[in-house]
């Protein structure tokens, strides 16, 4: 089986629990601290050896294909500026050696159907998808941890975390076989069950590693759960064909697509930040100190 060296990003997405903020812009712009998501995304996947990034877009997504092309512009008056610092982090926005290709998914038919749009570039190979929405802190990437999972047993893999049993109506649910370690054999995946038939609490976060087989039972699939091409669905047809792997990453995964989510991987991050890190941690303490004393916050805010 051929190495991993495409990534297909489905960012067609509305973003409706943003609005407005998502009303012109892209989702995946939302910036964590100074890099937006997608950004992030695309980093995990280069670092993991992807070459070709696959987009798979909408409506309004124009932003996303100008933030991964030269702004001549920018650049040369960054450059005139002297502000080299800036102009290196401009041009890392593009990771070197890879290229972007950028499909348009016509009708909003849901997450399995925005992956089959990518079948012409993917061909028949292995790939991976990445949802910008899971920004997932980890060292070695998460991407890079499922690749070596799939080296070795070469066969589809999902990244899948521990969730509360009562938000398993926010998950794809994977049974899987008994037994120990991180990796195990999927034998049965359901789309958002509720908490009394989950089959477990494993649910299934942005991260897959997929043969190209999983692109017959896509394209011959009904509209399942909310009237959508459900990928879920995709990758239970594909488990009763060939082994398909479930993988408790390490690492701390963020849900983006929730504002609560969000603000959590903002503060994490602002934290590490190597420019405003520290001073953010002593603004952090601060309100912490003051968080007892009425009115304290609002009347500093007023100074």
């Amino acid at each position: 089986m051929a190495q991993i060296t495409k990534a297909v990003f489905p960012v067609a997405g509305l973003g409706t629990r943003f609005l407005p903020a998502t009303k012109a812009s892209p989702k995946e712009m939302l910036p964590i601290v100074d890099k937006p998501l997608i950004q992030y995304a695309v980093e995990e996947a280069a670092a993991a050896g992807i070459t070709q990034m696959i987009f798979v877009t909408g409506r309004n997504k124009r932003a996303i294909e100008d933030h991964f092309d030269k702004n001549y512009e920018l650049e040369a008056e960054l450059e005139a500026r002297g502000k080299q610092s800036l102009l290196e982090e401009v041009r890392r926005a593009i990771p070197s050696g890879i290229t972007c290709i950028y499909l348009r998914q016509v009708d909003a038919l849901g997450l399995g159907h925005a992956v089959l749009c990518a079948r012409p570039v993917v061909g028949e190979e292995p790939f991976a998808v990445l949802l910008a929405d899971d920004l997932i802190d980890a060292q070695p990437p998460v991407l890079q941890q499922m690749k070596e999972l799939f080296l070795e047993a070469r066969c589809s893999v999902l990244g899948v975390q521990r969730v509360a049993p009562a938000d398993t109506g926010q998950y794809g649910i994977v049974k899987i076989d008994p037994g120990e370690g991180k990796a195990r054999r999927i034998r049965g995946i359901v789309e958002k069950p509720p908490p009394g038939a989950a089959p477990s609490t494993l649910g299934v976060v942005g991260r897959y590693i997929l043969t190209p087989r999983i692109f017959h039972h896509l394209e011959g699939l009904k509209p399942g759960a909310g009237g959508e091409i459900q990928l879920t669905d995709g990758i239970a047809a594909l488990a009763r064909e060939e082994p398909v792997m479930a993988f408790e990453f390490d690492g701390v995964r963020f849900d983006c697509g929730s504002k609560l989510g969000y603000l959590q991987a903002t503060v994490a991050y602002g934290l590490k930040h190597g420019e405003v890190g520290q001073a953010f941690a002593g603004y952090l303490a601060g309100l912490a100190s003051l968080r007892d004393v009425p009115g304290a916050v609002l009347a500093r805010g007023r100074e």
